[in-house]
Formats: structure tokens, C-alpha cells, sequence
């Protein structure tokens, strides 16, 4: 993968290559970066163009400056679009990076060809109690990384992986994320149940591993049944970042997803 740097703006980003018809844009969950996705795009590359990069706040994207904030990840991302002359592109996030992939295709509906979320909720309509106990969860991780980073990155890893080597990939991204970048965090409340900015024309995966928090499982299934041309996976042997727990059923699950009359299941 390829690094530049978005002008005027935090964002590091990488590319794999740009000599495919397609481009699929990965954005990552919360505390890690970029490298969450490696084996996924190892495995995608030989096909598609992908486009990573690391959210405000984390991996390399910590040149900040003041009033730099998660609410332009948007603008950001289709400057990158732009600048790389990218028409559409398949979008797929995964928890925080699932939050930010609707806010993008609300922004800018005419650059996604999919769109594909796991670990997430949907923003337009997320029950005011989900939303309070979401809350409360986030408040006692942001004690413990406070206290502690690696105490903070040790308890997070079992909830955001389920396998061994799931957990250690995350734990090590985790303990690189600096304290002050929490503060990006706090403004994603405004991009929660926002009005919908247009009737959406772009196919639309949600889905979450079995090894989720009940939350989760109920918060994608009430997803799906509110949009009912969507369609639902849930990962066997996953957690929260599926992509990490089972990478191969997650890019199988993908591609099947952007092949025109392809079911996402997978064996």
C-alpha cells in the first residue's frame, strides 16, 4: 500500500493501486487504524483498487490543527475521491468506520456504489435507549484508557475480537492510540439520528459476528428490517470486527455482495 497525505486536512491515506476497474474505500473501527484490514485487502487487491485510511485521531492522522474535527471525515474522504479521480466507489466500514460510511454516503450519495457495514447501527434510526447504553459502555472504556492505556487496550480487545489472533492484532494497534485523541471522539453524537438526506439508490449489506454484544445483533437485525431491500449477514465464529475474526467468510461475503444477484452468505 501506497501512503500520501490529503492537503490541508490530518488524513493519511493509502492506496493499493489503481489499475482495476473498482474501488473499494475501507474505514476501520475506533482505537485501531488502517491495518485492521491488511488480510482483507491481501485478499481483495488482485481485483479491486483499495483505498484505506486512518480516521482523525488515529494511526497517522494526528497532524491536527484547531476546530479539525470526526464530522469532516466526509469532506475529507471525497477531497481524496476527487483528488484520485474516483467516480463511485464500494464502501465499506466497520463499527466507528461503519458510522462514518453512512455519514459519507449521506454527504455524497452520488460517489457510492455500495454500501457495506458491520459492528454499526443504523444513524438515522437508533433507539434512544441503544443510544444511552452505547454511551455508558464508551464512558467506562474511556475511564479505564484514562487510568491506563494498555488496562483500557487489554479489556477492549476481548469485546472488539473473538479469536486469539483477532485479540492481539487489535490489542496492538490499540495501545498506540494517544489519549488526546478521545477528543475527536466526542462529536460523533451529532451524526446520530440525523434526518436522511436522500432516498438511497446504492445496495446495502449490514452485519455483525455472532460473538457480538446482544446489542449489536438486535441493533443490525432492527437495521435490516427498517430498510427492507438490505441484506444481513451474521459472521459465524466473529465478534465485533468480523473483518479481523474471519477475513476470508468477510471478503467472500463482500464479493458476493458487489456481484449483481449474488447472495452474501457464505459456507
Amino acid at each position: 500500500m501506497k501512503e500520501y497525505r490529503l492537503e490541508h486536512s490530518p488524513i493519511v491515506y493509502y492506496i493499493s493501486g489503481k489499475e482495476h476497474k473498482e474501488w473499494v474505500l475501507f474505514l476501520h473501527a475506533a482505537f485501531v487504524n488502517h491495518n485492521m484490514f491488511q488480510t482483507n485487502w491481501d485478499g481483495l487487491q488482485d481485483k479491486y483498487n483499495i483505498l484505506t485510511l486512518d480516521i482523525i485521531g488515529h494511526g497517522k492522522s494526528t497532524d491536527t490543527k484547531k476546530g479539525d474535527s470526526i464530522c469532516q471525515m466526509p469532506v475529507w474522504i471525497h477531497e481524496i475521491l476527487e483528488k484520485e479521480k474516483i467516480q463511485k466507489i464500494h464502501v465499506v466500514g466497520v463499527s466507528l468506520g461503519a458510522v462514518l460510511a453512512q455519514n459519507f454516503a449521506d454527504c455524497y450519495p452520488e460517489a457510492v456504489q455500495s454500501l457495506a457495514c458491520f459492528g454499526g447501527y443504523d444513524i438515522h434510526n437508533f433507539p434512544k435507549q441503544m443510544q444511552k447504553e452505547n454511551s455508558s459502555a464508551q464512558m467506562r472504556m474511556m475511564l479505564k484508557a484514562i487510568i491506563s492505556v494498555p488496562w483500557f487496550a487489554k479489556a477492549n480487545q476481548k469485546i472488539s475480537a473473538y479469536t486469539t489472533q483477532a485479540q492481539q492484532q487489535f490489542y496492538e494497534m490499540n495501545i498506540q492510540f494517544p489519549k488526546k485523541s478521545f477528543m475527536y471522539l466526542s462529536s460523533l453524537s451529532k451524526l446520530i439520528n440525523v434526518p436522511r438526506t436522500h432516498s438511497r439508490k446504492y445496495p446495502l449489506l449490514v452485519g455483525c459476528g455472532t460473538h457480538d454484544i446482544p446489542a449489536e445483533l438486535t441493533a443490525v437485525k432492527l437495521w435490516h428490517k427498517n430498510e427492507s431491500d438490505s441484506k444481513l449477514i451474521i459472521f459465524e465464529n466473529a465478534g465485533h470486527c468480523v473483518n479481523m475474526d474471519v477475513p476470508r467468510q468477510f471478503n467472500t461475503a463482500l464479493e458476493n455482495f458487489w456481484t449483481s444477484g449474488k447472495n452474501p452468505a457464505v459456507p
